[in-house]
């Protein structure tokens, strides 16, 4: 039986760990293109966090660990991206039933359309790109939601198989 108290510091523990992995999922590869922007496998990480341990795990971790990796190179990006992918991890989260392998595909379909409408509306509202530039932008940024489908869906179906009953929500 867990205490209020151990379960609190379990809770603290889970969302700086699955806060710092997409961080370093960020920055581990990291490639520029032209427009500024950058591909890169943080959404392995958020989905893996979103779909295990839900949506306030997905939403904080998504959010704080892209941004802070966006911090380092990326500044102009940070706030958007908190934004972004925080409530990327969050719908994923969301949506997932952490039990059937299709709804996980669904969170992260409705999930990768948020964030690619989301950073498509920054570019060109926020930050006067024209058009063609922001729509340049996303088949990178659908590559990266693909990427962190097919690898983050099996890798949160087997993780959510395969951990012990104390981190189970």
């Amino acid at each position: 039986m867990k205490s209020k108290t151990s379960e609190h510091y379990l809770v603290q523990a889970l969302l700086s760990v699955m806060t710092a992995l997409v961080f370093v999922a960020t920055m581990i590869v990291r490639i520029p293109n032209w427009m500024g922007g950058y591909f890169n496998f943080g959404d392995v990480m958020i989905f893996i966090s979103a779909l295990t341990f839900g949506p306030i795990t997905g939403g904080f971790a998504g959010g704080v660990g892209s941004a802070i990796a966006d911090v380092i190179g990326f500044p102009i990006f940070a706030i958007p991206t908190l934004v972004i992918k925080g409530i990327e991890g969050l719908l994923a989260g969301l949506i997932t039933n952490r039990k059937n392998i299709y709804r996980d595909v669904f969170a992260v379909v409705v999930a990768g359309v948020e964030m690619v409408l989301g950073y498509f509306l920054v570019e060109y509202y926020a930050l006067g790109w024209t058009f063609e530039m922001a729509l340049a932008e996303i088949p990178i940024n659908v590559g990266q939601i693909v990427i962190g489908g097919v690898i983050g869906i099996p890798a949160a179906f087997i993780i959510r198989k395969t951990l012990p009953s104390i981190l189970k929500y």
